[in-house]
């Protein structure tokens, strides 16, 4: 091992903090450099318009000193997990303008955007712009608003009178919710009322399901219905507003679980806590017993038929068989229920784990007990057919043999 001198040593420690100091300083003014390099990218006056369903229009100011290799525009709807990257060109004095076609690519109405913009240098330097928001409101329409608490109520068509109606609905059909289960409503609900089912079938893009008057988009938590000012004004607020309403709340009792619930049964709570219960669901319901067309409940488990007619009778079906949960088991009834089938229990174990009763059980029992069905009438006219059937390959043989047993004798 070789050993220095003391002046030695101090020469060789004063070298070592001289080239510290330069290494620090190199890295200071390094890291300087490239923040002022990227301060020096200026995006400014970014700006969106709108025309729903048609397009959104975009542009903004970038200033850099420095060549431009790449600049991207970058948006999506703040729920939704499908970003959208968009290639730039920056035109003359650092102007970038895009415009997006909403009619090839759908977006919600109502729905928050966010949008943002990334520069690429020639250098390989980048930087990335603050998120810009707006809201992708559907302004084919003037929208007049009256908000009471976390409730907000939006329409196009009728005078005072009929939002405050709207807002009293609201309120009275929120209180009937939280009837069936327990759940606040500490954030807001905003409810669009469109003057005619067709401008909500097109603001939804609905073109194929044109008996949908309302629908809710739990996660936004925006309620969209169809209702003219007129004669029918309060009885379809009564029973769409509350409707649409029960969808939100419930998947704010359950969150992202939603989903898990059977159809029959998000179907039924919502349409039981409607304030004017539609009359035209029994009369389906008597008619469906007597032709014997009932559709079993576990198929409603699953999304209900696109036809209009069997959706109506899916409805009609999912209101009375919750309604016979709800009075047969009460309200811890179906809570228990709602949150068996949240923690992803099928269809059937649900009903097992909460009632001890299979859902065919359940089903076969509504149908006695409420709709008074005669199901071994039932049963018999299903198999009557089958068994005039045998009955004719039976006979047939038989008088053949009663024949020739008559024919002996005589020859006898």
């Amino acid at each position: 091992m070789l050993s220095l001198g003391k002046g030695e040593f101090l020469v060789g420690k004063k070298i070592r903090t001289l080239a510290n100091l330069l290494l620090l300083t190199a890295l200071l003014f390094g890291s300087t450099q490239q923040v002022e390099a990227q301060a020096e990218i200026d995006i400014r006056d970014a700006q969106v318009e709108h025309d729903f369903g048609e397009e959104i229009r975009f542009s903004a100011q970038v200033e850099s000193p420095n060549p431009i290799k790449e600049i991207l525009l970058i948006f999506r709807d703040v729920n939704e997990e499908n970003t959208r990257v968009i290639p730039l060109e920056v035109g003359d004095e650092g102007r970038v303008n895009y415009q997006y076609d909403a009619r090839e690519d759908l977006l919600h109405p109502f729905a928050k955007m966010v949008f943002w913009f990334q520069i690429t240098l020639e250098s390989g330097e980048s930087q990335t712009s603050e998120n810009f928001s707006f809201v992708y409101t559907d302004n084919r329409f003037e929208w007049e608003t009256r908000e009471e608490n976390n409730l907000r109520v939006h329409w196009s068509e009728g005078d005072e009178a009929f939002g405050l109606a709207a807002l009293d609905t609201a309120r009275n059909g929120l209180a009937g919710i939280q009837s069936l289960f327990s759940v606040d409503n500490a954030q807001p609900i905003d409810i669009y009322i469109y003057a005619s089912p067709a401008d909500l079938q097109n603001a939804l893009f609905m073109g194929g399901e044109t008996w949908v008057a309302g629908h809710a988009s739990p996660a936004l938590g925006i309620v969209f219905v169809s209702i003219s000012p007129g004669t029918q004004e309060k009885i379809l607020m009564e029973q769409q507003i509350p409707h649409e309403l029960a969808h939100i709340l419930l998947y704010r009792y359950v969150g992202e679980n939603y989903n898990r619930l059977p159809t029959w049964l998000l179907e039924g709570t919502a349409s039981i806590a409607e304030l004017y219960p539609n009359p035209d669901y029994q009369l389906a319901l008597n008619r469906a017993v007597e032709n014997n067309t009932l559709l079993p409940i576990a198929e409603l488990c699953h999304p209900f038929p696109r036809d209009a007619s069997q959706a109506f009778l899916a409805y009609a079906e999912a209101e009375s068989f919750t309604r016979y949960i709800y009075t047969n088991f009460g309200t811890s009834g179906l809570d228990d229920l709602i949150i068996a089938y949240a923690d992803g229990l099928s269809c059937e174990a649900g009903a097992m784990r909460v009632f001890d009763k299979s859902l065919t059980y359940l089903d076969s029992n509504w149908q006695e007990s409420v709709l008074g069905a005669n199901l071994l009438g039932v049963a018999w006219r299903a198999v009557l057919p089958y068994v005039l059937l045998l009955a004719l390959l039976l006979a047939t043989p038989l008088v053949v043999g009663i024949s020739a047993l008559r024919k002996r004798r005589i020859d006898a």
